[in-house]
């Protein structure tokens, strides 16, 4: 059942504000990802459905030998899916690609649910369509193309539409998710959580307001308006639309999901990956250490490396590859090393865990070299090179290479990409034998969600040495895990210094 056609009026000014660089830079990154299923988080009013409409008409327009396909755009509501064609119309003309009028119908579906879903069709030539509607359609399994899902996180059944979309897949087409966050335990952001951690296949783009002012947004508001860009205005407007959305801004600008709060690793989940086996080697050096002479303090330390460390490294399997995780603190905070232990199957496990309190920076690097020489075919490692910690990850990378020592600038976005697969490896059992440890336990449960992003809030807690502690542990099994998914050039040829002679034969292997 079609109903007449419906023309839509397509103002001319439209036509002529289209500059020549017709799309801003994160448009652009989005239309050029030819990923099967991408996924975008961002602001309001970023124009990333306008940027989409671009591609749809192209889409559509092509031939089936140069990729062309039907497209199906599911908005939640009538006015969007409204707007959304009137762009694709304008895109037409744009395009100078020749098109229908739309015509407005109902879904050809088999239930009564289905056919009082209201359409709005654009036909091409190249016998493809561009099928917009306002609601989810029962019988979407039965369809081939590209599929829309328009602030997927404001739909009533999204997990099922997801399901019904994912068989597009099998015969070529995409999927396109887009969305502003409506909550952390919407299945608009479960499925981003999945892409970042690696459980599903895909990509995800995020924009938010501040990124897009940066491509350009309020260059092209002024633009439309047909006014003279000035950066005060532009500061004025963008304080503006933070102000309208008030307290709803985190979320609905900044795509941080609401409700984010408690912690991030549940109690269960980090004892279930806990084993008893697993030691912690701890050092503290007393205050006034620091004073004494170079060698007095090198033999200090080789003697407890010698007796605390080198067991545990003599019984490591010298098939498997190793990696590992470090984070740095001086005088307040850990030093923490994590390494890991990968076998055939992948699953990474933690052989003892490195706690140094109050140590000198000359034998950090001391204790950071010995465990990295002898662990098995060490392949990676990732250090924290925030402040005082830049020098030992200077040094590892100096020592080791840049391809198996990454610096790593810890950062919202970092945490942001880097922790979901943490979680998931906890979740699926790939990272395992954790000690059993109430102060490891303790900083994993520091985690919490803080602005949308699982991280260590800025709150030190009190170990069972009454020494503080910020998370420590938790932060170097995320740079070890990172480690061993990012840094795959190989294990690197470094072998046991030798050990004989005098107390300064040693130092120089330092």
């Amino acid at each position: 059942m079609t109903a007449p056609s419906v023309p839509f009026e397509i103002p001319n000014t439209a036509l002529k504000a289209v500059p020549a660089a017709v799309l801003m830079g994160y448009q652009a990154r989005w239309v050029a990802d030819r990923s099967p299923l991408k996924v975008m988080e961002k602001s309001r009013r970023t124009g990333i459905t306008w940027g989409e409409a671009s591609d749809n008409v192209l889409t559509a327009a092509s031939d089936r030998t140069a990729g062309g396909q039907n497209v199906y755009y599911i908005a939640y509501n009538q006015d969007m899916t409204i707007e959304y064609i009137q762009a694709c119309a304008m895109w037409a003309r744009v395009f100078n690609r020749a098109a229908g009028e739309v015509d407005e119908g109902f879904w050809d579906g088999e239930s009564e649910e289905d056919k009082a879903i209201k359409t709005y069709t654009i036909r091409f030539p190249s016998g493809f369509r561009i099928v917009a509607l306002s609601s989810r359609p029962s019988n979407l399994r039965g369809r081939q193309g590209v599929i829309v899902i328009d602030e997927a996180a404001f739909h009533d059944q999204l997990k099922e539409l997801l399901k019904a979309a994912m068989a597009m897949l099998i015969w070529g087409g995409q999927v396109h998710v887009i969305s502003t966050h409506n909550g952390t335990d919407n299945p608009f952001n479960e499925l981003v959580d999945d892409i970042r951690s690696g459980r599903r296949a895909g990509t995800v783009h995020r924009v938010d307001f501040q990124q897009a002012v940066d491509d350009g947004l309020y260059r092209r508001v002024c633009m439309r308006l047909g006014k003279e860009w000035k950066a005060e205005e532009e500061t004025t407007w963008k304080a503006g639309v933070y102000s309208f959305y008030g307290d709803g801004a985190a979320e609905e600008l900044d795509c941080i999901p609401s409700n984010g709060t408690g912690a991030w690793l549940s109690r269960a989940l980090i004892e279930s990956r806990m084993s008893a086996d697993t030691p912690v080697l701890r050092w503290e050096c007393k205050a006034g250490f620091e004073l004494l002479g170079d060698s007095i303090r090198a033999a200090d330390c080789n003697d407890w490396l010698t007796a605390q460390m080198r067991p545990h490294l003599e019984r490591l399997p010298p098939e498997a590859i190793s990696f590992d995780g470090e984070d740095f603190g001086r005088s307040g905070d850990l030093s923490v090393h994590v390494p890991l232990i990968q076998h055939q199957n992948l699953v990474r496990r933690v052989p003892f865990t490195v706690e140094l309190r109050n140590v000198p920076f000359r034998q950090q690097e001391q204790v950071a070299f010995y465990l990295l020489d002898r662990l098995p075919r060490f392949t990676g490692g990732a250090f924290d090179a925030r402040g005082n910690g830049q020098y030992l990850a200077e040094v590892a990378m100096q020592r080791y290479g840049a391809t198996r020592i990454q610096q790593v600038m810890l950062s919202e976005g970092w945490y942001r990409e880097h922790m979901p697969p943490v979680k998931a490896a906890l979740e699926d059992g790939n990272l395992q034998d954790l000690p059993k440890d109430a102060d490891t336990l303790s900083d994993l449960r520091a985690v919490q969600v803080v602005r949308g992003v699982p991280r260590v809030p800025d709150v030190r807690s009190t170990g069972e040495d009454k020494g503080k502690r910020h998370g420590d542990a938790a932060v170097a099994v995320a740079l070890a895990y990172y480690a061993s998914r990012e840094l795959n050039a190989g294990p690197v040829s470094v072998g046991s210094r030798p050990r004989r002679g005098s107390i300064r034969t040693q130092l120089a292997a330092y």
